[in-house]
């Protein structure tokens, strides 16, 4: 068996025809260039958030989320579930697949080099020999050679290797996004507990007096002292205070549900926020507040993790444009050997028995039907898409940190507004139960005073609850890390 060997000469000529990769580029100006303009104002467009944490600015990333929850249980609770979580696996480990595919497109730029030895017997047939006498041969050989290696003329390979890199840098920062998501739904689900915990201590005690009342009512009615109208009415009351205590029941056992999900695994019991009336209170310190100045520039949302994402996918698809186009031209490729063989292995490295081959290819597309044209054709289409989706992406985190901001700027007004509702609320309710003894007011309009009262304690613990959740959209909304 024939097998071939480079020489300095060819060699020096694959040399040259490699060092053409870089002469020629298809690569075109992709629109995700730094001159790209963001479709978004140039300012967020907010009045100034004062807050607890250092301001975000657009040459600055944001600092690691350990600054913005303070509360140690909370830590301990998202630091498992960055262990445990499912979705942060599936991404880091695309992260890997992305890194291997890079791997992957980096090798088929290079020759591959491979190593073959073998032996061939053969018998010869009388009538076909030249003296008439046919015989066992052997033919013993090893080598090492290029096999059909691509000299990158047109940076086709080269626009496909940056490709790969840059969809393992848009996994990258996909994880990144999945990581800052699951710190705020973690932080988020934990606080909507406590305030869960906290509406469910509040309908006990409303239930508990709900029954007690109902008692005392009985008892009334016996004697004559309230008619049959004012007891259908506190029954009434006392099964809505019954059906509101069993729901919120079923939304605490939900948010469990939902942080075993996050995290993985079983909450800790000790890493739970403490229940009772108190319980929102008792975590109203849970998250920083981040502060942001009035004229901060919409350049800081391109350091989001989902933007930037966006960003190295559309230029991962400019490259593949840039293949496409080069798969139109001629394609070169090398294949060659170097070797020794013999008829006996103690020859088969001896002076003279060395062999060599190279077999330069030159492919060029004559007719395809169109087919390359269209795979450029869908390449541009991608781009395009992949660049409709970029500028969504921006301008969705543009209105993300817009709404938190809008939402940020009224609630202290409504926070203090909705406090000196529910005292007022509490005082009128203490005077008509001191009236109702007197005999001055009904057990219907106590009952009224009452529900405003619930209301309006239930409505404080909603509204404190989306001002702690709005300091995590707000950090996640900014790119928090």
């Amino acid at each position: 068996m024939t097998r071939a060997i480079l020489n300095l000469s060819t060699l020096g000529l694959a040399v040259s025809l490699a060092g053409l990769t870089g002469c020629v580029s298809t690569q075109p100006s992709g629109p995700g260039a730094p001159q790209w303009q963001a479709p978004v104002p140039a300012t967020l467009g907010a009045s100034a958030v004062t807050g607890d944490r250092p301001q975000p600015t657009a040459a600055e990333p944001m600092p690691d989320w350990q600054t913005v929850i303070l509360d140690p249980h909370l830590r301990q609770m998202i630091g498992l579930a960055l262990d445990q979580n499912r979705d942060l696996r599936v991404a880091l480990r695309n992260i890997d697949a992305a890194r291997a595919a890079v791997t992957s497109a980096t090798a088929d730029r290079l020759p591959t080099l491979n190593a073959s030895a073998g032996t061939t017997t053969s018998k010869s047939a009388n009538d076909l020999s030249s003296n008439g006498h046919g015989g066992v041969s052997r033919q013993h050989s090893a080598s090492l050679g290029i096999s059909a290696w691509e000299i990158d003329l047109w940076g086709r390979l080269a626009r496909l290797d940056e490709a790969a890199q840059a969809k393992l840098l848009a996994s990258e920062a996909t994880a990144r996004s999945v990581r800052a998501t699951l710190v705020a739904e973690v932080a988020g689900t934990w606080l909507t507990l406590a305030a869960d915990q906290q509406s469910l201590a509040f309908y006990e005690e409303t239930l508990a007096s709900q029954q007690r009342t109902l008692k005392l009512s009985l008892q009334q009615k016996d004697l004559g002292a309230i008619s049959a109208l004012d007891l259908a009415a506190v029954q009434a009351a006392t099964q809505t205070a019954r059906l509101s205590t069993a729901t919120a029941r079923t939304q605490v056992a939900q948010d469990l549900n939902a942080l075993r999900l996050l995290l993985g695994t079983e909450p800790p019991a000790e890493w739970l926020p403490a229940g009772g009336r108190s319980a929102l209170d008792q975590s109203a310190e849970a998250t920083a507040l981040v502060n942001v100045p009035a004229d901060l520039p919409s350049s800081v949302l391109l350091r989001r993790p989902d933007v930037m994402a966006a960003e190295f996918t559309l230029q991962a698809n400019d490259a593949n444009v840039a293949a496409a186009r080069a798969a139109l031209f001629p394609t070169l490729s090398l294949t060659a050997a170097a070797g020794t063989a013999s008829t006996a292995l103690s020859g088969l490295f001896a002076s003279g028995n060395s062999t060599w081959s190279v077999a330069p290819g030159l492919s060029l597309p004559v007719l395809d039907w169109g087919g390359k044209q269209a795979a450029v054709d869908s390449a541009r289409a991608n781009q395009q898409a992949q660049l409709a989706t970029y500028e969504k992406t921006v301008q969705t985190a543009f209105q993300e940190v817009a709404d938190a901001l809008a939402v940020r700027a009224q609630l202290d007004e409504r926070l203090d507004a909705q406090s000196q509702q529910v005292q007022a609320y509490a005082q009128a309710l203490a005077l008509t139960e001191t009236r109702q003894k007197l005999g001055a007011e009904s057990a219907l309009t106590v009952l009224e005073a009452q529900r405003s009262y619930w209301s309006a304690q239930q409505s404080l613990i909603s509204l404190k609850l989306a001002e702690q959740t709005n300091r995590l959209t707000l950090f996640k909304a900014l790119g928090g890390s």
